[in-house]
């Protein structure tokens, strides 16, 4: 039987939540290879608000083509506002900020801290999501995986670029944060398509300004068709898709568990890249792998408890 707060959420995840959490981990691991290919073309502020924007308008489309509406009310938007902010605007913008700087793999590496951080926050800001040491335990095996499998040389700059490396670990941290503020949608009986549209779209508002003004992308160069295709899967795959599943995981299984797609992000891409594109398959990649799968065992805590029962 599956544990379950008082506040409705199981701690202890099911087949369909963990299929959810890779999948989200297949959709997020692209996002890294889609902006590596936009910034060839476009600036930082740009690539996030037609990311957004993208993601917005194909989730407003599916809202009305299935005769749904978005909710109304002042409060709402302003939740979704706030959620836009710290969720999409802020770690986007650090995220592609800090790809300009350090290579993908150590982006990924600093963006697993996000457990982490949600692990801290959830436990100041939340009753019904407390750390135990199982958890505590399986995040530090999944992190040391997720490091084990990227691989030393993508530490090896680890000492230079500080402020872009700040500046991903300060969405990690923004990412968390939005997390745990995500969880009142679900309480306030918002659906996840209605809420991924909410976000996007506040964080559209918020980001569309800022890119005008900021990187003034009319003096640039019209982009190569690979980089709108990129363009095209940050918003619709990685975002816009991505938001459904991620609220969807949010409301039932919660804050920390919904954070270990980011530990599983950096495996799904080395795993794509292996099967798709028929990149080797490294005992490095191997190793990380198992650490991350012994660590998100150790997390769900069913077999622990299973072996210890016996």
């Amino acid at each position: 039987m599956s544990e379950t707060t008082t506040g409705g959420i199981r701690l202890t995840m099911g087949p369909i939540e963990w299929l959810l959490v890779v999948i989200l981990s297949l959709l997020w691991g692209g996002s890294f290879f889609f902006v590596e290919i936009a910034l060839e073309a476009l600036q930082p502020f740009t690539i996030v608000a037609l990311r957004v924007s993208i993601a917005a308008a194909a989730l407003h489309l599916v809202l009305l083509t299935s005769g749904r509406s978005m909710p109304g009310g002042l409060g709402l938007w302003a939740a979704f506002l706030g959620m836009g902010l710290i969720n999409n605007a802020v770690p986007f913008t650090l995220i592609v900020w800090g790809q300009v700087h350090i290579g993908s793999g150590l982006a990924a590496i600093l963006n697993a801290t996000m457990p982490i951080f949600v692990v801290l926050v959830a436990q100041v800001a939340t009753d019904d999501e407390k750390i135990n040491r199982a958890r505590f335990a399986g995040i530090a095996l999944g992190f040391a995986g997720v490091a084990v499998m990227i691989g030393p040389a993508a530490l090896a700059n680890i000492g230079s670029n500080v402020v872009a490396q700040l500046a991903v670990l300060g969405a990690a941290l923004s990412y968390s944060c939005g997390v745990v503020f995500g969880r009142r949608f679900a309480r306030l009986g918002i659906n996840p398509m209605a809420t991924a549209t909410g976000q996007v779209t506040a964080a559209a508002i918020i980001l569309a300004p800022l890119a005008l003004a900021v990187d003034q992308p009319w003096h640039l160069a019209v982009p190569e068709l690979e980089v709108w295709g990129a363009i095209g899967g940050l918003g619709v795959l990685s975002t816009g898709l991505a938001y459904i599943i991620y609220f969807r995981i949010l409301a039932v299984a919660g804050a920390t568990n919904l954070s270990l797609v980011t530990l599983i992000v950096p495996a799904s891409a080395i795993l794509l890249g292996t099967i798709v594109l028929g990149e080797q398959l490294h005992i490095t990649h191997i190793a990380g792998i198992a650490l991350i799968a012994a660590g998100l065992i150790a997390i769900d805590g069913r077999l622990l408890k299973r072996r210890a029962f016996r």
